[in-house]
């Protein structure tokens, strides 16, 4: 049970921290970004590097490592997007009225930068790992991409949760691209094709003996294929899943109060005058 419990509660845990601490970095102020970015290609290379290096081995320390980079790479993707570094040639409000193929396009538009470099990094994380025996990190990469991409599409055809919140100011357009329903065709789909992968995955490990690391790769695959199916759900069911990573939000929740107006005030100026001048004044002669 040893090496499938201890795995699991980290993938949960990297999986929720890291999710929320690009949120909350991308919702500070933009002064911040540039030092975000740079900090975060800086990770990001370094973990192509892990990749690589940890594909050399069949260790359970190699199997974390590798896990961990993947995720590494793929928050750099997600970090770029947010910070508005690497969207798309589409950075206004969808049109009104716009709907069907059109509003697809418009929507693509806003992330066609981004979906690429998710997928030149993609091409880069496989490649890293390529000669190697231990591909942990290319399937995490390719695992949380899909995943993420079929939730994003879900989202524009329409769920009950947008949790648009969590976007930064600068990217409160995306709102408007976004379509808020009970569910949509493509829901079905996803939840039956990813769950289908995913239960497979668990007869595989359930069914036949594995080396401790062989055992590492299939819960890592199976926690985060998991955690993408339950992302997925979060979308249409009445769970106030964003509660998770509220505390990633309240860099920008700093909320100034405004100090007090002080009317000057009104100086009779009759008050010490003359007795005539005091009776001038209140007959409205002057």
């Amino acid at each position: 049970m040893i090496h499938y419990g201890l795995p699991t509660l980290y993938v949960l845990f990297v999986w929720w921290f890291s999710t929320g601490a690009v949120l909350y970095l991308n919702n500070l102020p933009k002064r911040t970004y540039k030092w975000s970015v740079l900090g975060g290609t800086l990770v990001m290379l370094g973990s192509l590097y892990g990749l690589y290096a940890a594909s050399q081995s069949q260790t359970v320390l190699a199997a974390y490592v590798s896990f961990t980079c993947g995720l590494l790479a793929w928050a750099w993707t997600q970090l770029t997007f947010y910070t508005g570094v690497i969207t798309g040639p589409r950075k206004t409000a969808c049109p009104p009225g716009c709907s069907g193929p059109r509003h697809l396009w418009h929507a693509a538009e806003t992330c066609l930068y981004h979906e690429a470099s998710a997928a030149l990094l993609g091409v880069a994380v496989c490649f890293a790992t390529l000669n190697g025996t231990n591909h942990i990190g290319s399937w995490t990469y390719t695992v949380i991409w899909l995943m993420h991409a079929s939730a994003k599409v879900n989202a524009v055809l329409g769920v009950r949760n947008l949790n648009d919140h969590f976007f930064p100011e600068h990217l409160r357009y995306l709102s408007s691209f976004l379509r808020k329903r009970p569910m949509n065709l493509l829901f079905p789909v996803s939840i039956t094709v990813s769950t289908a992968f995913a239960a497979a995955l668990v007869h595989k490990a359930v069914e036949m003996q594995h080396s401790p690391f062989e055992a590492l790769a299939l819960t890592f695959s199976i926690v985060i294929l998991t955690l993408g199916i339950i992302e997925h759900w979060f979308l249409v069911l009445p769970i106030p899943a964003e509660a998770l990573w509220n505390w990633s939000v309240r860099a920008k929740k700093v909320i100034v109060k405004p100090e007090p107006v002080r009317l000057p005030e009104i100086v009779d100026m009759t008050k010490n005058a003359p007795a005539r001048l005091r009776v001038v004044a209140s007959r409205g002669d002057i």
